[in-house]
């Protein structure tokens, strides 16, 4: 490389192009956390020229009357300021001196046998963007004495969080307006932000991968959020951004179920929301799958189109000055009509079903949330308002809803819809990251206690047709996105659609090659409640009934929902034997040596004893699923079965239990 003549290089560059290598050596790596920089922000979010931040870590805590120390959780705010991953420090920031400090504990060289030891201040310098690394121990010193020699007032987070006991009750202590400013400050992400909530779906995709790669070997839920964790521990990812939802079948329409213990067997789809975070830094990804590898019935398959359409639908419209909450509703609008087509909603228009509010009860929460050091990152309605009087440089007449005025109240609740959803968010910028998570829930808890007894939302739903689509449970598709100066950039990879079935069937490129059958896999059994369709449905005739009835009917039947395999253990002579379309339970004592079922006796039913004396080898066939009897063939085995098969005990002839009409007979 030629010599560079640096006395005449200004002049030369004037009107030279030239390309010069410059080599750098540095002990600290260059790519640093850039807490400077966000203290910087976070003081123009602040406006003030004076004064001093002062933010703690989080400290090393124990679980209660035990020695073994709680899993350690850096604070949100304290690391977006500093970078440190370290238990125990402490930070401040002299806003007129542009100096930033780091607290950090003094090694105890008793405890580094057990515990290791933290950072030493040369070391500190070394990995973190601060300017100042002094020992905790000179803390308090250092806040009594800042207020002596320097103008401005101190800005803590919270009134409890002080550096001292009474710290927020002294004269220039603000305890108000910091939360406020790093709020706004922390919504905007920068490169090196954006960097690592890229890394932490990447690693989130390949452990998304490993199990659609292993879904048909597993028996399980468990084995669904342990392969999980299996997949971003061995990529160095630690920590989970929040508890793994493995919900199979009805389990996905509890939105933030996490037992994931139940058997899979039976089950139509698994709904499996899970994201790692690497470096602090969050992902939020879900993806709803068949277990079998092929769609199991027409209603999964077609929920799991109305979602991916949901989202697709408001993706395409992500840009900066869209209002969030615009979208919100057009994702309820494409439910309704969706639905609509389905056949669940009928009885009026998308714009009479959107202002009744019946969508929510197919889906209940928001479209989505802001993500980053949090999974509902923070947000900055306490700050701006598109409707306030103070409005923000950043807020533009794009801003204002395409809607008319609490057009948004039919299909928004304030403790289910997350900022940037909620009506005080402004609109959407670039450097902004947030997640798209359309869903449609089919939960019988919340359609059997609120919306069928409604006299409003139960003329709009179809409940015969619903009946089809209880099994499906819930579908959820979810994925973070970055807000860009031109549109937007999906940060998340990990698979869906038709790729997501490739690699289930053992047809796409995964990780771990699984021994999975290609060809198309049958259907797993329907899972039943106990109490017959019909009888589900005839609780919630409003017509014939008051809504308090209702609900005291509603109550009386949840314990009956039984699932086959989840409530054998609650009775201990409660053995399930299933034929056709019926399960029969014993009700035997303990002392009966021989407790099988036997389908010699035959029982009559007043309600039934009239469709029994039409024909003895034929019977018509039900209707209760909506579908016309002459839509429907003639089948004798199955509606016979319904009619006069119920079970006794050979051993004791003790009373028996249909448990399809929950009726016990002599």
């Amino acid at each position: 490389m030629d010599q560079i003549d640096y006395q005449n290089l200004s002049e030369r560059l004037q009107w030279e192009q030239q390309d010069y290598w410059l080599h750098i050596e540095s002990s600290s790596p260059l790519d640093k956390y850039p807490a400077k920089q966000h203290a910087q922000r976070v003081v123009q979010q602040l406006d003030v020229s004076k004064g001093l931040i002062y933010l703690p870590g989080a400290p090393t805590t124990y679980f209660q009357d035990s020695d073994q120390p709680q899993p350690f959780r850096q604070h949100r705010y304290f690391y977006y300021l500093s970078g440190v991953n370290e238990a125990d420090c402490h930070l401040t920031y002299d806003i007129s001196q542009d100096v930033l400090t780091l607290f950090i504990p003094k090694i105890d060289p008793s405890t580094v046998i057990w515990n290791g030891r933290g950072s030493t201040i040369a070391e500190a310098h070394d990995k973190y963007d601060v300017d100042v690394v002094c020992y905790t121990a000179s803390l308090p010193d250092f806040i009594k004495r800042w207020p002596m020699l320097h103008e401005g007032n101190t800005y803590i987070l919270h009134p409890d969080q002080g550096a001292m006991p009474g710290h927020d009750k002294l004269p220039r202590v603000d305890s108000v307006r910091l939360q406020i400013a790093m709020d706004a400050a922390r919504v905007i992400k920068d490169s090196h932000e954006i960097k690592l909530i890229r890394k932490a779906n990447e690693i989130t995709a390949k452990a998304h991968r490993e199990v659609l790669s292993n879904i048909q070997k597993f028996k399980n839920e468990a084995q669904v959020e342990a392969i999980f964790l299996d997949a971003c521990i061995a990529e160095g990812a630690k920590h989970q951004a929040y508890e793994i939802i493995a919900a199979s079948g009805e389990n996905a329409s509890t939105l933030h179920y996490v037992k994931n213990d139940e058997p899979l067997e039976g089950r139509q789809l698994m709904c499996l929301d899970a994201g790692c975070e690497w470096e602090c830094y969050v992902s939020d990804v879900t993806r709803t799958f068949p277990i079998s590898g092929a769609w199991p019935s027409n209603e999964a398959k077609e929920i799991y189109h109305l979602v991916q359409n949901m989202q697709t639908a408001c993706i395409s419209r992500l840009a900066p000055g869209v209002r969030f909450l615009d979208l919100h509703i057009l994702a309820h609008k494409v439910a309704i009509m969706g639905l609509k087509n389905l056949g669940i909603l009928h009885g009026g228009d998308v714009e009479e079903i959107y202002r009744a509010g019946t969508s929510r009860a197919f889906f209940p929460h928001g479209l989505g949330h802001h993500l980053g050091l949090e999974v509902h990152d923070v947000g900055q309605k306490s700050l701006m308002s598109v409707n306030s009087d103070r409005e923000s440089d950043h807020i533009t007449s794009d801003a204002k809803s395409k809607y008319p005025t609490n057009y948004h109240l039919p299909v928004y609740h304030g403790e289910m819809c997350k900022s940037p959803v909620d009506p005080q968010s402004r609109s959407l910028e670039e450097g902004m990251v947030v997640t798209v998570e359309p869903g449609i829930y089919f939960s019988r808890y919340a359609l059997s206690t609120v919306y069928l007894p409604s006299p409003i939302h139960s003329n709009y739903i179809n409940k015969e047709v619903l009946l089809r689509y209880l099994p499906v449970g819930g579908v959820r598709i979810e994925d973070d996105i970055l807000i860009t100066s031109s549109g937007y950039e999906n940060l998340t990879t990990a698979p869906k659609g038709e790729e997501m079935l490739r690699i289930i069937q053992g047809q796409g490129h995964c990780a771990s090659q699984s021994i999975i059958a290609t060809e198309t896999v049958e259907a797993p059994p329907e899972i039943r409640p106990i109490i017959s369709d019909s009888e589900w449905l005839n609780t919630f005739d409003t017509s014939t009934q008051s809504a308090s009835r209702t609900s005291d009917l509603v109550q009386d039947m949840q314990p009956r929902f039984d699932f086959g395999f989840t409530q054998k253990s609650l009775n201990p002579y409660s053995q399930v034997t299933t034929t056709g379309d019926h399960q029969y339970r014993p009700l035997c004592p303990p002392d009966c040596q021989n407790n099988t079922p036997d389908t010699s006796k035959n029982h009559d039913i007043p309600e039934r004893r009239e469709a029994s004396k039409r024909d003895t080898n034929t019977v018509e066939p039900s209707t209760q699923l909506g579908e016309s009897s002459e839509a429907q063939p003639k089948t004798a085995a199955v509606n016979k079965s319904r009619i006069s098969k119920f079970r006794a005990c050979t051993a004791c002839r003790k009373r028996m239990v249909c448990s399809y009409s929950n009726q016990r007979f002599a």
